[in-house]
């Protein structure tokens, strides 16, 4: 795959969710309401709002903001009506895209969804047409000239499944779900700290896109995360350098 680079993807993925900082405030109030709402206001036991409370605070947000999504999420007042819808479909030269959702409004959510797709050349699909093409799993990266070595000496011992350095020196750590918070845990006694964190729908396999067809599928996918009810948008698309310069 000439001209790709793991890391040169990462930086511009990252780059573009820095520029979304103030949507980001609103996905993250919205997660942290529903799984409060789900799994109690009590993050010592419940896992997927102490994962919401990690975003909140990444993303500067006040306690103020995060303690009232937590009592909207537990008082079953305002946040009990949002439901979570997962959107599979198609992009630019067959990529798959999954559109992880929550919504009031399940026809408004899917006919914005649907728009933004077939916008810029793609289409949705039935349930399931994509999801075997990923992975949902933890997933931790590390920039070049972290020590491969110790990375995978507290993984392996935290309970990580897979390990992986590429060409560009990006150190990839894979574990399941459940052994998320453990694996996170070990990096930070450690005194590792990852690029990326999170629980994702990982793709089994790449597709490379290049000039245009790079930036029209850019385009697709900025369109999606910009839609107020879009909490996360995966693809296996990965963009070559050139196209990502250009997209700067």
């Amino acid at each position: 795959m000439a001209g790709h680079s793991k890391w040169a993807n990462i930086q511009h993925r990252k780059g573009r969710q820095d520029a979304k900082r103030g949507k980001l405030w609103t996905k993250v109030i919205r997660e942290i309401t529903v799984a409060a709402r789900d799994g109690g206001p009590d993050p010592d036991s419940n896992p997927r709002l102490r994962l919401a409370l990690e975003k909140a605070t990444a993303a500067n947000m006040p306690k103020d903001n995060v303690q009232r999504a937590i009592q909207r999420g537990s008082g079953g007042t305002e946040g009990d009506n949002y439901e979570e819808i997962r959107y599979e479909g198609y992009g630019v030269g067959g990529a798959a895209v999954i559109v992880d959702c929550m919504t009031d409004n399940r026809q408004r959510t899917v006919a914005e969804v649907r728009h933004a797709l077939s916008k810029h050349g793609g289409n949705l699909g039935q349930d399931g047409c994509v999801t075997f093409l990923f992975k949902h799993c933890g997933q931790f990266i590390f920039a070049p000239g972290t020590s491969e070595e110790q990375v995978m000496e507290v993984a392996l011992d935290a309970g990580a499944e897979d390990i992986e350095t590429d060409e560009d020196g990006v150190i990839e750590v894979i574990c399941e779900p459940a052994d998320y918070e453990a694996v996170k845990k070990a990096f930070e006694d450690a005194g590792l700290t990852p690029e990326v964190q999170d629980v994702v729908m990982k793709p089994l396999n790449e597709t490379e896109l290049t000039g245009k067809e790079a930036e029209t599928m850019q385009k697709m996918l900025d369109a999606l995360e910009n839609l107020d009810d879009v909490q996360a948008v995966y693809t296996n698309t990965v963009f070559d350098e050139t196209a990502e310069e250009e997209a700067k």
